[in-house]
């Protein structure tokens, strides 16, 4: 079992930069479904997981579904959600999921002036938070 894993889109990415003892399956711009396509097979047990996807899901793809198949396929002591800061269809959707599974809600602490990803200083606080 590795230590740390992080999955998921820019947001991801970002963290694994602060957080470079994880793993990381992470590819920018990346929605859930093509997420799933390209990592999910690769996803192995962790003692820790972060998940940050939904942010690049489009209104036709079915986020919920996508994240639950996802969420099956992880095995791991504590599993970290990133909240997408836009689209609150998709933040409900994360949230809910989250819940059910028993796992850890973390809002992004800063925004940069996208309002979509973190500031640096952001990331760094993500990456403590999800410790």
């Amino acid at each position: 079992m590795i230590e740390c894993l992080i999955l998921g889109d820019s947001i991801a990415k970002g963290i694994s930069d602060v957080r470079k003892e994880c793993v990381a399956y992470v590819k920018s711009g990346i929605n859930s479904r093509d997420w799933n396509d390209k990592f999910v097979k690769q996803v192995v047990p962790a003692k820790n997981t972060i998940i940050s996807l939904g942010s690049n899901d489009l209104k036709n793809l079915n986020t919920e579904i996508e994240l639950v198949a996802l969420r099956t396929f992880v095995n791991s002591d504590h599993v970290y959600w990133i909240v997408p800061a836009i689209k609150p269809e998709k933040q409900q959707i994360v949230q809910k999921i989250a819940r059910h599974f028993g796992d850890t809600i973390v809002n992004i602490p800063e925004l940069s002036p996208d309002k979509v990803h973190p500031t640096y200083r952001g990331y760094k606080q993500l990456g403590e938070l999800t410790k």
